[in-house]
C-alpha cells in the first residue's frame, strides 16, 4: 500500500444535510432561533420613525427607532390575528398599522388604537412582542432566544477583535443589494471560508491579491482570513471575517471599504444573500465605483459556483466531501454545526 493510500482526509458534513427539509428545520430551531443574528446597521435607522424588517428562522422581525431615541426589535406580527404588520423592507412612519383590521402600534410596540376594543382593557396582549436587541460597532443584532447569553458575553473575543477598527462606528450604509441564491445556506458559507477556488473562479481577485500569502485563523465563533493586496507582500491587507452563524465582514484596502454579507436560509435549497456596502464618505467617487464593480464581479462568480454546486449535492455518487489541508475555517464551521445539532434543545 502506498503512503498516499494511508492519508486520512477530514470529511465534510454529509451532503444530505444540504438538501433535506428535516435538517433545515432543525437548523432553524437549534441555530438561528438561539443565536445573535445581524439585523442591519445603525445608519439604516438613524431618525425617529425609521424601521427595517428581516426574517429570522421563519419569524418576521421589525426594528424601529422610537420617539425616545431607543432602538427596539419586535416580532412583526399583530397580536389580534397574527397578521404581518409591516410589509416593506424599510421606511419611516410615526405609527405602524396592520392592514387586516386596522390595529395601529406606536414605535415602542405598544398598541395605539384597536378598533372595537377598549385598549386599556387589552393588557399586554395588545402589544407587539419584543425580542432582544444589541448594537455593537453600529451593527444591530437581534436574538429570538430570551435566555441566550448577551452578545457581549457570547462574542467577547470577536468584539475585542473589532476594536482594531475604531472607524466602524462612523461608517454609513451607501448601498444594499439582495440576491436569491439557489443553494443551501451552508454551501454559501463553505464557499466563503476557503480560497482554494480563488485562482480558478476569481481571476480578477487573484490578480489583485497575493493568494500565496492567504492566511486563516479560527477563533471563538468567528474566523479571520487575510492577504496582502500586492505580490511582494508589502501592500495593504484585505481582511475577511466570518461570524457564527451566517454573517461575513470584509475590510478591503481603501477609505472605509467595508461590506457585510448575510446569508438568510429560506428553505433547504434556497438562501437570500443580503450585501451591504459601507463607507466613511457617502459621496460616491470614481474609485468607489471601481471598488463596487470589483466586489460585484466576485459575488456574481460565487453565485454561479454555489448554485452549480447545489445541483450536485443531491447526487447519490458521494455521501460527503473531503477538506483540503488549508480549509481550517470550513472545518471549524462544520464542527460548530455538528455540535449545535447534537444538542437536545
Amino acid at each position: 500500500m502506498s503512503i498516499k493510500e494511508n492519508v486520512q482526509f477530514s470529511p465534510t458534513l454529509p451532503y444530505s444535510r444540504y438538501v433535506e427539509p428535516e435538517v433545515f428545520n432543525e437548523e432553524r430551531k437549534k441555530i438561528f432561533r438561539k443565536s445573535w443574528i445581524l439585523a442591519g446597521h445603525a445608519s439604516q435607522v438613524e431618525k425617529v420613525g425609521d424601521f427595517m424588517t428581516i426574517d429570522i428562522a421563519g419569524e418576521p422581525i421589525i426594528v424601529s427607532h422610537g420617539t425616545d431615541g431607543e432602538l427596539r426589535a419586535f416580532y412583526n406580527i399583530c397580536p389580534h390575528r397574527g397578521m404581518k404588520v409591516e410589509n416593506s423592507d424599510k421606511g419611516n412612519k410615526k405609527i405602524l398599522q396592520c392592514g387586516y383590521h386596522g390595529w395601529t402600534f406606536k414605535l415602542d410596540g405598544s398598541v395605539h388604537r384597536a378598533p372595537n376594543f377598549k385598549t386599556n382593557e387589552l393588557g399586554t396582549h395588545s402589544c407587539m412582542k419584543s425580542i432582544r436587541l444589541e448594537v455593537q460597532n453600529a451593527m444591530i443584532f437581534v436574538n429570538i432566544d430570551k435566555n441566550a447569553p448577551s452578545m457581549a458575553e457570547a462574542y467577547q473575543e470577536f468584539l475585542e477583535e473589532m476594536k482594531e477598527y475604531p472607524f466602524f462606528d462612523s461608517l454609513k450604509l451607501v448601498r444594499e443589494t439582495r440576491r436569491v441564491v439557489k443553494a443551501n445556506w451552508k454551501a454559501v458559507v463553505d464557499n466563503y471560508l476557503e480560497c482554494d477556488h480563488c485562482s480558478i473562479a476569481h481571476p480578477g481577485f487573484a490578480k489583485s491579491f497575493d493568494l500565496s500569502n492567504f492566511c486563516t485563523t479560527t477563533h471563538d465563533k468567528f474566523t479571520y482570513q487575510y492577504m496582502t493586496a500586492s505580490k511582494n507582500g508589502e501592500g495593504d491587507q484585505a481582511r475577511f471575517y466570518w461570524v457564527w452563524p451566517n454573517m461575513m465582514i470584509n475590510v478591503y484596502p481603501g477609505d472605509g471599504n467595508v461590506n457585510t454579507i448575510q446569508v438568510i436560509p429560506v428553505d433547504a435549497v434556497t438562501s437570500l444573500g443580503i450585501y451591504r456596502d459601507y463607507s466613511l464618505n457617502e459621496k460616491t467617487t470614481i474609485e468607489k465605483e471601481e471598488y463596487f464593480k470589483f466586489v460585484d464581479q466576485v459575488r456574481q462568480e460565487d453565485f454561479e459556483l454555489v448554485e452549480k454546486l447545489q445541483k450536485g449535492l443531491s447526487s447519490e455518487a458521494f455521501t460527503n466531501g473531503i477538506f483540503s489541508p488549508t480549509e481550517h475555517a470550513a472545518v471549524y464551521f462544520h464542527e460548530l454545526i455538528d455540535k449545535k445539532l447534537q444538542t437536545n434543545n
